[in-house]
């Protein structure tokens, strides 16, 4: 697939792991100049160095995406090196499991600080910069977690549930000078984070069993949606939510990946899968 992202200026924060790796490789693959952008100096540099073996462009950027000043300065810094910005994935998140009833404020502040607040600064700095040149696209990662809740996950919903406010909202005021803002809604993505967090009976029993395509996402599930959305394939889309979920989300009361019907009338016709 040639998304036409060859020459483009790209920033991706959480760029050091997870879906920002891959939207970073992927886009390097095709051609696009990256800034890599995390927290985790150590990570971003990993990518850097991955992207270059292969003959790619990129530079690792190491702040804090609640940090306004850090912000500025890095996205200074990146027009500098590699020119005008012309897309951004805002990737960087993190979740703190966490009863409601019992959570520390400090816990609920950080998950919004770096999900929600860190969102609007990378937008805002990047955004402020598009409008004067007419041109440019954003993509921030929300979550499955933007159309439903989740059991000891509010501050994490919360946030989530904010970036489609703020998408949409800057869609609407930043389409008319031809910058775009789109967001995705990945459900559960196999990486070593998921497996290491989640108890192994849920993500079988529940997350695979409720997702109709009968697997979970793959981190290039996540980046194939993310460079769409930055390419001119999705000139006229503009303040989506992007469910990137298998279907996880198109229904509900689903169970055997959408093969129990529910009916005792259909089972006894032979509807049911064996």
């Amino acid at each position: 697939m040639n998304f036409g992202l060859t020459g483009e200026v790209l920033m991706v924060t959480g760029g050091g792991s997870g879906i920002g790796r891959q939207t970073a490789l992927m886009a390097a693959e095709q051609g696009a100049h990256v800034a890599v952008c995390d927290v985790n100096a150590a990570g971003a540099d990993r990518v850097c160095e991955d992207i270059l073996k292969t003959g790619g462009r990129a530079r690792a950027f190491a702040f804090d995406v609640t940090d306004i000043d850090a912000t500025e300065n890095a996205v200074d810094e990146i027009e500098a090196v590699f020119g005008p910005i012309s897309g951004l994935v805002a990737a960087a998140g993190i979740s703190r499991p966490s009863l409601a009833e019992a959570m520390p404020i400090e816990t609920w502040s950080n998950v919004i600080a770096v999900n929600l607040t860190g969102v609007f600064l990378s937008c805002q700095a990047v955004g402020r910069r598009m409008i004067p040149r007419g041109a440019g696209s954003i993509v921030a990662i929300a979550s499955a977690n933007a159309l439903g809740g989740h059991p000891g996950r509010a501050h994490y919903c919360a946030s989530k549930y904010g970036v489609v406010g703020l998408v949409k909202t800057l869609a609407i005021e930043w389409g008319r000078h031809g910058v775009r803002v789109n967001a995705t809604a990945p459900g559960a993505v196999e990486t070593p984070m998921l497996r290491n967090g989640l108890p192994a009976a849920f993500i079988d029993q529940v997350m695979m069993d409720r997702t109709p395509m009968k697997r979970l996402a793959t981190a290039t599930d996540q980046a194939l949606a993310c460079l769409f959305l930055l390419s001119k394939a999705a000139s006229f889309v503009n303040g989506i939510l992007l469910p990137v979920d298998g279907g996880a989300t198109g229904g509900y009361l689903t169970h055997r990946n959408g093969a129990d019907y529910s009916s005792n009338a259909l089972a006894a016709a032979g509807a049911y899968d064996p």
